[in-house]
């Protein structure tokens, strides 16, 4: 796509800090460092997003995301990491590539804050069930 910017840098016409690379995808480091060595997996193939991502690279990249977590979580001295993939605005994503985050995990009061509130007092599973499986 051709104002892609992760297109961009998996076709080499603007620069990354490349961690790997292979023929299906490429990982570099995210400019933002929301913690140290913050990493994105990104497919060299253009897909928007997880939604719409061919399911053998989706796999792959994965894959390439499992084997980096370990050796940046390692190499970096964390306690442990965030996987995790936007799927559309409404759920933060920002650049409209296919790309996994590899979030390093340090300290207990970092600036990431992940919550799931508890809802199960207000929703019924039964209805939630029932509509997913139509």
């Amino acid at each position: 796509m051709d104002n892609c910017i992760f297109c961009k840098i998996a076709a080499k016409e603007i620069p990354g800090k490349v961690v790997y690379e292979d023929d299906t995808c490429i990982a570099f480091l995210d400019l933002s460092q929301t913690t140290n060595g913050h990493t994105l997996v990104i497919p060299k193939e253009h897909y928007d997003s997880f939604l719409e991502a061919d399911p053998e690279v989706m796999a792959h990249c994965m894959k390439v995301a499992q084997k980096l977590a370990n050796k940046i979580v390692e190499n970096m001295h964390a306690k442990g990491c965030n996987i995790l993939t936007n799927a559309k605005e409404v759920a933060g994503q920002t650049v409209h590539h296919f790309h996994i985050h590899i979030i390093p995990r340090y300290e207990e009061n970092d600036p990431i804050k992940i919550e799931f509130t508890d809802r199960s007092n207000v929703v019924n599973l039964d209805d939630i069930y029932n509509e997913i499986m139509k």
